[in-house]
């Protein structure tokens, strides 16, 4: 499983013109679930996401966690994608979203996160704040 971290001052989704979910302070992440992910694995990489320490303390230094602050979770299976060989990136390393949507949805609601359509395609806007942006993998 990948996670794209990025604290954001704001974020928002919208599928179909219409606004599915929207954030301020907080953190958007674009999941990815490979083949080999389990419901664990979605609880191990929620509750680091839960525990990172990317927010300013009161000296400005990153050393808070999300605490009470909004996170926006959207499915990204082009994180698996892999263009090592050619222009063309291959996305077999992306789990089908038979198995990937229950996975996304434990760790959704493990954070206690809005989210966007498993599956739409979305237009999402962000705000990233510092810029922070991380790559998590379990």
């Amino acid at each position: 499983m990948r996670a794209l971290v990025q604290r954001v001052t704001s974020a928002s989704v919208r599928v179909d013109g219409e606004l599915v979910a929207s954030i301020g302070p907080g953190l958007l992440v674009l999941l990815g679930v490979t083949h080999d992910d389990v419901g664990e694995t979605a609880d191990r990489l929620a509750d680091k996401v839960r525990a990172l320490r990317v927010f300013p303390d009161d000296a400005g230094r990153m050393n808070e966690p999300l605490r009470e602050r909004d996170v926006i979770v959207v499915s990204q299976f082009t994180l698996y994608g892999d263009a090592r060989k050619g222009n063309r990136p291959s996305y077999v390393a992306a789990a089908p979203g038979d198995v990937a949507e229950p996975l996304y949805e434990r760790f959704r609601e493990r954070l206690g996160a809005h989210g966007g359509v498993f599956g739409a395609d979305m237009a999402v806007q962000l705000v990233n704040d510092g810029p922070v942006t991380l790559l998590l993998e379990l």
